[in-house]
């Protein structure tokens, strides 16, 4: 053979062997792929955290596919982890199946900083599969001592001119920076006392509003971080911000109302600022540009912003450029500097900033008697945008309410103290002007408007939806329609509540983060949403108001007056139902997204709680009646709005601290804390045990001494009051666990006849509904829970929807088409989501979706699919691990069931035959699948199976 011959020769078998080489290599590489990559539940986000926690999903064609090892990596440049130089971490590769909850484990992180990552995983088999799509995250300002602003202030509290509030304008702050260089990158950390916007020569920075949200100010103030690298230029750059007084000295909850003596200004009299932006150059130098006492100020055209009573705008008034360089601030004034203010402890905002999520056309616009009544067809929080043309000087007042009154008026009787006003003063631009408020924000389905000339046509108003941005993360749907609407009434109720924190309303002079409504709703709003980072904010929020006692207050944040005490109610105020949020939300984070961290930051603040209820009970493990006869209103608030016999407060209260000790027995395990898990299970034991011998009867009745309430005779008000026998007090006992096995069907015998005694309807309130249809359905009861799902009669939540509600009630019987307002206008919320809990049984029962493992690692899908007139409910649940779906269909042949199990978890699906012979799987025999794994049956009703990820369908014969 030649010699040229033999080297082309080697050179082709050599290339011929490397490009075999990688076509094994790409054949044996799983297509097991992360993708959907967060750090602290966020996208790309801003972190503080000195070990922020890394999650992501996973997408894998093959069947009960898992990840049984992973790899991550984290450079300080894309061009680094390109080439998997992780000059910042290397994990290496972790023999774990964790795809959520990981800890960052490496070098220290710097403050104002830009990480990225990438991750992937190792499949069953052992094969690994392709690294993800980079993501990064940015770290804030680690350290206090990396703050070098100062917070600056402008007083205009003198400057106040309503005669029935205190609302003084806003401030307008600017300063001019001269910068020279190319910008590689430029951050802003900004907060206030009070609200702010923020503006870089001329635009406004982020889509967030009402920033920095509500905190205890005195505990924390959180800041937030903004990439501003492309709002800054050579030259003079523009640096202006405007502020409010918002939850920091303004009005806030029903001060007013009662006649507190602080009513606004809670944490502070004088908004305040502090902003630092950080500029890195391409040339290595840095620069900081910050608050100080050379930045200037004055007012402009916002002469009144108050959250509860709204916004007055004089557009003649505003300063023409003054957010562009070149404006002469000569008239300003300098600014005040606060350095009294500068211990408070920063953080970096960790919940969802409220945002416009949606806007909204007008479904009609009609006038009456010389005003327009505007209806957006939906009830909601936020504000509109208006488009209108007017002479200098004309005005136009803009009235919000939820509902009409019988004449067409718009009724505002139920915003009590609330102005709820935002009023526009025309500048006189002929081509017309636009206007939203920015510093407030109200609960409405109607507007009034005065002052128009013409009537505005439907395109020239917009609602303007604002919300919590949590992401979407439940999708619900049945063959009924009034379900349907029900559900969205739901949903559109948790977004107008989730604003910054979970409010009870958000039109009335209240809008406080309720702790009873919040943890009855929690698991609802965790299906409806990702709610991971909004309630780590407000838990944090919740734990900074505990009382010295021990006690959680009944909301959070918790305004406080100069001595320390409550400002709006009397101090250490408890309520049992409410007072449990402390224990029973860090839970539900913890549960439904497998995070142990919020146990590790609440866990002395739930003992200190725990050793509270202990010292309460003096040694006897429950509470006997009149143990709370020292709250207001006595006993605490019970079931809340119920129509029925009142449930005994103490019986509440001992159900509530057997769940708290059961719920802290499991957190502590999570933990590794044996012994604590040890001690709240042997003290759940001992409760479950008082509770039985005091308010259980020999044949499992539930009983009370009502003498002990009222008048001594058992009467409230001259009605008959307090019993033990109540649904409310037979669905919590089933729910709260504190029954024995022997005593729990027998309560659900008792808690059905006592529905069908009153012509199946319910009779409960709020900490009774929640618990009423799960417990049904644990008893056997499950035609009945149905039964009450779909009543349109009052009481019910179908009477509301018949009735035209969007939202759901605080009442249930807050108005009628025929008789108008029934109930006291000065507490009648239309827009309150307590009721709104029966989500959590649409989910967990209907369609049957169940957390087994923390964070759906395990999990369970077992709908009750009864004779109740509903033929198909289809649901979807993005958990943490990914998409979740149970559908089911039933005709009078067979019932379809259809799952979708995620990458990396394992179902437990439960089929409602007997026989294995009536069940095809994907078509085939369920006895002949091979990707699900028949288990032995517990009960003689279902077949049960096990299986990984993938979608199945199971179709049953009915009549096999």
């Amino acid at each position: 053979m030649p010699t040229s011959l033999s080297k082309a020769f080697r050179a082709f078998v050599k290339l011929s062997f490397i490009c075999c080489l990688f076509v094994f290599a790409v054949q044996a590489q799983s297509d097991l792929r992360p993708l959907h990559l967060r750090v602290e539940y966020k996208t790309n986000a801003f972190v503080d955290a000195a070990r922020p926690r890394f999650s992501w999903e996973l997408q894998s064609a093959v069947p009960n596919q898992v990840q049984t090892a992973r790899q991550i990596l984290v450079a300080g440049s894309v061009t680094l982890l390109s080439n998997e130089k992780a000059d910042i971490w290397n994990s290496g590769k972790v023999l774990s199946g964790a795809v959520n909850q990981v800890e960052y484990a490496g070098k220290a992180l710097a403050s104002n900083k830009t990480y990225y990552w990438k991750v992937r995983s190792w499949d069953k088999n052992g094969k690994a599969g392709p690294w993800s799509e980079p993501a990064y995250f940015s770290t804030g300002l680690l350290q206090q001592s990396d703050w070098k602003a100062e917070w600056i202030g402008y007083d205009v509290n003198a400057l106040s001119v309503n005669k029935n509030y205190h609302l003084p304008p806003c401030p307008y702050l600017r300063k001019e920076t001269a910068i020279n260089g190319t910008i590689k990158k430029a951050n802003l950390y900004v907060t206030a006392l009070g609200l702010y916007e923020f503006y870089i020569n001329g635009r406004r920075v982020g889509d967030d509003y009402f920033a920095p949200g509500w905190t205890d100010y005195n505990k924390r103030v959180y800041y937030s971080a903004y990439d501003v690298t492309g709002d800054l230029k050579n030259g003079k750059n523009a640096f202006g911000a405007i502020l409010s007084t918002g939850w920091y000295a303004g009005y806030l909850g029903y001060a007013l109302l009662v006649g507190s003596p602080v009513t606004h200004s809670f944490y502070g009299k004088v908004p305040l600022l502090k902003a630092q932006i950080e500029i890195e150059y391409n040339n290595g130098k840095k620069e900081l540009i910050y608050t100080d006492a050379s930045w200037k100020a004055a007012t402009g055209a916002i002469l009144e912003a108050d959250i509860l009573n709204g916004e007055t705008y004089n557009a003649d008034l505003e300063p023409e450029g003054w957010k562009r360089a070149g404006f002469d601030d000569a008239a300003w004034k300098q600014v005040q500097t606060y350095p009294a203010k500068a211990a408070l402890p920063l953080q970096l905002y960790p919940g969802n900033p409220v945002k416009i999520i949606e806007e909204i056309t007008p479904v009609s616009i009609k006038e009456k008697s010389g005003k327009y009544i505007v209806d957006m067809g939906q009830n909601f929080s936020g504000v509109v945008r208006l488009k209108a043309k007017g002479k200098k000087g004309d005005t136009i007042v803009i009235k919000y309410g939820e509902m009409l009154h019988l004449d067409g008026n718009v009724m505002t009787e139920n915003l009590r103290k609330a102005r709820a006003t935002d009023t526009y003063i025309f500048k006189g631009d002929a081509n017309g002007e636009t206007w939203m408020p920015r510093f407030t924000y109200h609960g409405f389905q109607y507007v009034e408007i005065n002052g128009l000339k013409t009537k505005p046509a439907v395109k020239d108003i917009t609602g303007i939806v604002m919300s919590s941005a949590t992401p979407v993360a439940g999708r619900f749907e049945t063959d009924n329609e009034m379900l349907n609407r029900l559900y969205k009434n739901i949903v559109w109720t948790q977004r107008s509540n989730y604003f910054d924190i979970p409010t009870d309303c958000p039109q009335r002079d209240e809008r406080l983060g309720w702790t009873g409504d919040a943890q009855i709703y929690m698991r609802s709003a965790a299906f409806n949403s990702d709610i991971a980072a909004f309630h780590t904010k407000w838990i944090t929020d919740l734990n900074d108001a505990q009382w010295p006692s021990g006690a959680y207050p009944v909301y959070a944040p918790l305004p406080v007056g100069a001595n320390g005490r409550a400002a709006i109610r009397s101090s250490d105020t408890f309520s049992p139902g409410w007072a449990e949020a402390g224990i029973i939300c860090p839970y539900n984070i913890y549960k439904m997204y497998g995070d142990t961290r919020i146990i590790e930051q609440s866990w002395p603040y739930m003992l200190k709680y725990m050793a509270f209820l202990e010292k309460r009970s003096k040694g006897s493990h429950y509470f006997a009646e009149g143990s709370f006869e020292d709250f207001n209103p006595k006993g605490g608030f019970g079931d809340w709005l119920s129509v029925g016999r009142k449930t005994p407060p103490d019986m509440l209260a001992t159900m509530y601290y057997n769940y708290c000790a059961l719920l802290m027995a499991e957190m502590a395990g999570a933990l590794g804390n044996t012994n604590d898990a040890d001690h709240f299970t042997d003290l759940s034991q001992k409760i479950r045990k008082a509770f039985a011998s005091h308010y259980t009867d020999a044949d499992g009745k539930l009983k009370t001494n009502a003498a002990a309430y009222g008048d001594g005779k058992g009467y409230v008000d001259g009605h008959l009051g307090f019993s033990g026998h109540t649904q409310t007090a037979y669905a919590n006992a089933v729910y709260l666990k504190i029954l024995s096995p022997e005593n729990l069907m027998k309560a659900g015998q008792y808690l059905s006849a006592l529905v069908r005694n009153n012509n199946n309807q319910l009779s409960t309130g709020f900490l009774g509904f929640k618990p009423l249809l799960p417990a049904l359905s644990a008893t056997g009861n499950s035609n009945m829970a149905y039964t009450l799902i779909q009543d349109t009669a009052y009481p019910s939540l179908g009477f509301e929807v018949v009735n035209g509600a969007t939202t759901i009630w605080e009442r249930w019987n807050s108005f009628t088409r025929d008789k108008g307002f029934e109930n006291n206008a000065g507490m009648n919320s239309f827009n309150h989501y307590a009721f709104g809990a029966v989500c959590e049984w649409m989910f967990q029962n209907m369609a049957g979706i169940q957390p087994v493992d923390a964070g759906f690692k395990t999990f369970m899908i077992k709908p009750e699919i009864t004779d109740s007139g509903i033929h198909y409910t289809s649901a979807v649940y993005h958990s943490i691990h990914g998409k979740i779906a149970a559908f089911w269909k039933k005709d009078s042949a067979s019932l379809k069931l259809q799952v979708t199990i995620p990458v990396n978890t394992r179902a437990t699906v439960y089929l409602p035959a007997a026989n294995t012979g009536a069940i095809l799987c994907n078509g085939k025999p369920v006895v002949n699948s091979t990707d699900i794994l028949l288990k032995r049956k517990k009960d003689q009703r279902y077949t049960i199976v096990e299986a990984g990820s993938g979608t199945y369908e199971f179709t049953i014969a009915l009549h096999y």
